[in-house]
């Protein structure tokens, strides 16, 4: 695992390419050296001592020149200069301080009328999304639209995006530095749909919007206000189990069935202040 965490560190890093044709085992000896005959001369009287190696002090310039990309800093750089949904997107698809836009097939960004009353912050794209771009594509989707309708609520006029707008590579877990470099562009979107309420759909959406590092079990079932950058009040959200982890635990329904009742309860609530 640590090798495995060394090269994904150099993914992240940009050094996703090989220089050599063939590889090199450094851990072999490369055969014999090469000896030199070093003679010795004696120096003559009349030799001028050489004037020592004057270094200049490195400037600004040279500085910026050599400095490595803070890609958390221009994800935030990029993400406040969108002013829209459409030119959030156009910056998110420009982005190349993640990898994992090198390794997904689409961007994944977000469906669904904006502004909206609620928005869904789902986990990670599946094998799903990824082909069609849409959030909440495949089965759990299905099965989410279903337990929706159940308290009168249709997901397609429900805003949708996912944690991270790319899925990553065999759908594997993201690491830490791979949300964090996300995060500045999901809290963008969420600025700029200004939703009422969130639902943070399964346990990356909930520990990633709620900053906990407590599992989902002990997350759901009740709300919890959150801070958005440029956002001046705190948003309820509410952590609720993904759909997918119901179709192999099927004992944990009654648990959605108390997390959607609780939502249409907040939904009640926002529609009777406004």
């Amino acid at each position: 695992m640590d090798a495995l965490a060394a090269l994904l560190l150099q993914i992240e890093w940009g050094a996703d390419e090989a220089l050599g044709s063939e590889p090199v085992d450094r851990t072999q000896p490369t055969g014999p050296q090469p000896v030199f005959a070093i003679s010795h001369v004696a120096p003559s009287r009349d030799a001028v001592a050489p004037a020592p190696l004057a270094f200049a002090a490195p400037t600004r310039a040279m500085v910026a020149s050599v400095t490595v990309a803070d890609p958390l800093r221009a994800a935030r750089a990029a993400a406040e200069a969108a002013t829209t949904l459409a030119e959030l997107e156009a910056a998110m698809r420009d982005f190349t301080g993640c990898a994992l836009s090198l390794t997904a097939t689409s961007l994944v960004f977000g469906a669904g009328p904006a502004p909206a009353l609620l928005m869904i912050v789902g986990d990670a794209p599946g094998e799903a999304e990824d082909r069609s771009g849409q959030p909440l594509d495949g089965p759990a989707g299905e099965l989410l639209g279903r337990m929706l309708a159940s308290i009168g609520l249709d997901l397609t006029a429900i805003r949708r995006v996912p944690v991270l707008p790319w899925r990553p590579p065999g759908g594997r877990p993201p690491s830490e530095a791979e949300v964090a470099v996300c995060l500045p562009f999901l809290h963008r979107h969420i600025a700029l749909v200004q939703p009422s309420r969130l639902l943070a759909l399964g346990a990356l959406a909930a520990r990633t919007l709620l900053g906990s590092e407590a599992p989902i079990s002990r997350l759901r079932g009740r709300w919890a206000d959150i801070s958005i950058p440029h956002r001046a009040a705190t948003l309820p959200a509410l952590p609720m189990l993904h759909p997918g982890q119901l179709t192999t635990r099927p004992e944990q329904k009654g648990l959605a069935w108390r997390d959607l009742r609780l939502l249409r309860r907040g939904i009640d609530a926002s529609l009777t202040q406004k």
